[in-house]
């Protein structure tokens, strides 16, 4: 007899403060924006004043994202970042004038307390860390809202465990974000069902568009990508009704970027992008979502084929 799909409540996460932005069944579609890396205090200070006045006019709940340090280049002579004491202080920075709640990865344990004692309203944890349990403590401890970018290869279902070490220190501030999926070498894919599989554990879900059109590695000496695709995966997922936010890299001259170049996308187009993203979202979220029956297979006959 077919049954009825079953369904989780999902918790609303989100950054406090005076200019609060949240995730969740209640909340708006947030994004998450801003370059890969820190180039300079003058370049993060430009494009978040710029974001910060986007917002402002189309009325985004935006969060300003931006590492101090890529630790996981393909190669050694990857730009980095300026490292984590000028970084922290550049995000101050930006916070402090802006407003908008911040964001930055870590990848090692002792940085988290860091990032939290600068300010930072969000920790990120990078995909290929999402398995750590010494890092997945260290954030949840800092009560912050704690970001996990699940690992390309990884099933969606193994993000509960995930979710279980960060609860385990009393932290239930929890986003989750798909960023592609491995396809083969080199190259990733983009399966909407790990949004619904992953909003499933009762926590608020993130689609990062321009890491899933990355290829890692491709480059040899980096990773290539295809920014093209980002602005129609971003949609597809909006789409789903399992999109709590959307995470976008920007640079206003991509091609110049010094980190993730052949993925993210150019500063002039976020807005038009989210328009189209905000008028999926209301549509989606203005009807009731169908009920769908589960019908079980078929049970194998006994003795097997004859």
């Amino acid at each position: 007899m077919p049954t009825t799909e079953k369904r989780t409540a999902v918790r609303t996460v989100s950054t406090g403060g005076d200019f609060a932005v949240s995730w969740g069944p209640r909340s708006p579609l947030a994004l998450m924006a801003g370059p890969c890396v820190i180039e300079s205090r003058a370049h993060c200070l430009g494009l978040a004043r710029r974001l910060a006045a986007l917002a402002d006019r189309l009325g985004i709940p935006l969060v300003f994202k931006a590492s101090f340090d890529k630790a996981n280049r393909s190669s050694l002579e990857g730009y980095r970042g300026p490292g984590i004491d000028a970084g922290l202080d550049i995000l101050a920075e930006v916070r402090e004038e802006t407003g908008l709640p911040v964001l930055t990865d870590i990848h090692e344990p002792w940085q988290a307390e860091r990032c939290a004692k600068a300010g930072i309203d969000v920790v990120q944890i990078p995909a290929f860390l999402c398995r750590q349990t010494d890092l997945l403590l260290a954030a949840g401890e800092t009560g912050r809202v704690v970001n996990v970018k699940k690992m390309q290869g990884m099933a969606p279902e193994a993000m509960a465990q995930v979710v279980r070490k960060i609860e385990s220190t009393g932290n239930r501030r929890i986003v989750l974000t798909e960023r592609g999926e491995s396809f083969g070498y080199a190259n990733l894919v983009a399966d909407m069902r790990n949004l619904m599989v992953m909003r499933a554990l009762g926590y608020p879900v993130v689609f990062d568009a321009t890491h899933s059109v990355q290829r890692p590695g491709a480059l040899g000496s980096g990773s290539g990508g295809d920014s093209r695709w980002a602005p129609a995966l971003a949609r597809a997922a909006v789409a789903t009704g399992a999109c709590d936010g959307v995470f976008l890299e920007t640079h206003e001259t991509p091609a110049r970027a010094l980190s993730d170049a052949a993925n993210c996308i150019a500063l002039s187009a976020v807005g038009p992008l989210w328009k189209q993203l905000a008028s999926i979202a209301a549509v989606v979220r203005a009807a009731p979502e169908p009920r769908v029956e589960l019908v079980p297979a078929p049970k194998a006959r006994k003795g097997g084929a004859r």
